[in-house]
């Protein structure tokens, strides 16, 4: 599992959201988690295939968030909303 926080940053949405995702995936890392800052939510990434994750699951801040196996936890993000701008 790979997890990524977003920097305020011009080029976050090209490196964070869409070169790094195709990158994992095609090193079969089987879950990516992004910590969106800019959009207050947490984007699962998973199911490796192809170079391309088939499932993208994003929730806001303070929502319970599952993380699928390997990890297989369900992750409460409500102390993310601390840190919302």
């Amino acid at each position: 599992m790979v997890l990524e926080i977003t920097v305020r940053d011009q080029d976050t949405n090209q490196h964070d959201r869409i070169d790094k995702p195709i990158g994992y995936a095609g090193a079969d890392i089987p879950v990516y988690l992004l910590i969106d800052r800019d959009h207050n939510t947490l984007t699962v990434f998973s199911e490796p295939k192809d170079g391309r994750y088939q499932q993208i699951v994003s929730r806001p801040w303070g929502s319970a968030v599952d993380i699928p196996a390997p990890v297989g936890i369900t992750l409460d993000t409500t102390e993310l909303k601390d840190y919302a701008d």
